[in-house]
């Protein structure tokens, strides 16, 4: 098992909130290291369109995530494009330890490993992955140019990703399990206004229907009428919500019942010198706008710390 020299700081995932923990920990002069185990960005560089973040009236999600990257780069920030498999607390300093066997070592360590798409749980939605079912209407969409589509959700991203579906299918189905969206009302105005799309409120999918070919439709159960109806759609995309990635966070750190990491104000956890920001975290809103203010936060608390440890001789 090879070993790495001691860091400052160490952070996991190259999301907003990473990537930004990154360019402030390099202002800092800390000796810093990114870990990110596939595409730099997280669900930032899914989002087809992004019109809040400061400063951007509209650009393209994978745009920013690439503006993000490139200015953490500008800082000379050491990046390695591995899977970090454990976190390891220490009473001198923490520890990463990544697939390969390597074992980093630093005084801080900052979470910022996202989180991941919720499933319906219902049958036929694992075996038709990549078949009709999809989380990422801007990776999967132009695959349904023309056709008929199914979208689950009442949130900003369910809204969003059905306007743009509507661009491109000739349908698209919007079905929420409530009778009233939870999307800003600025989406709810263009989802309202957009032909292509149908609303069907107070209703759940019971059960993604296919042949040898893919999906070919979706059995529907109305909350309040109970009434069960058959949905013809070749696509079923899904959006209801996401569960942070905590496979990494130690055990012992405060989470909530849901697992999402609690931390104080600075972003960091009961565990002296371990720091959870972005989606990883527990806040009132998951924005793009507030994950770059946690990893601020984390990487400002993060520098105190080290000054700290560094002049009591640790």
């Amino acid at each position: 098992m090879s070993e790495r020299e001691m860091y400052d700081v160490i952070i996991v995932g190259g999301g907003p909130a990473g990537l930004t923990a990154g360019m402030y920990a390099m202002r800092a002069a800390l000796k810093t290291v990114l870990i990110e185990r596939g595409m730099f960005g997280g669900q930032m560089a899914l989002t087809k369109e992004v019109e809040n973040y400061p400063g951007f009236p509209k650009i393209g999600g994978f745009e920013l995530c690439e503006k993000f990257l490139e200015h953490a780069k500008a800082y000379d920030l050491e990046i390695i494009e591995k899977e970090a498999v454990a976190t390891e607390p220490g009473v001198d300093y923490h520890s990463v330890r990544l697939v390969d066997g390597t074992i980093l070592h630093a005084h801080a360590v900052i979470l910022a490993a996202g989180g991941t798409a919720k499933k319906l749980q219902v049958p036929g939605e694992e075996e038709n992955f990549g078949k009709g079912v999809s989380y990422c209407a801007t990776c999967d969409g132009f695959f349904f140019r023309g056709k008929v589509v199914a979208v689950v959700g009442g949130g900003d991203t369910a809204l969003e990703d059905a306007l743009y579906l509507a661009k491109i299918t000739s349908k698209v189905y919007l079905i929420h399990r409530r009778d009233a969206f939870r999307g800003s009302r600025i989406l709810q105005q263009r989802v309202m206004a957009e032909p292509r799309i149908e609303i069907i409120y107070d209703t759940v999918v019971s059960r993604i229907n296919s042949d040898s070919s893919g999906v070919r439709g979706i059995s529907l159960f109305n909350k309040k009428s109970e009434e069960q109806r058959e949905l013809a759609t070749e696509g079923v995309f899904i959006f209801v919500g996401f569960s942070p990635n905590n496979q990494l966070v130690p055990a012992g750190i405060n989470r909530n019942p849901t697992g999402y990491v609690l931390t104080d104000e600075k972003c960091e956890t009961n565990m002296a010198g371990i720091f959870a920001v972005g989606d990883l975290r527990q806040k009132y809103a998951n924005q793009i706008v507030l994950a770059a203010a946690d990893g601020c936060t984390a990487a400002l608390a993060a520098a105190h710390y080290v000054e700290r440890r560094k002049g009591a001789g640790t």
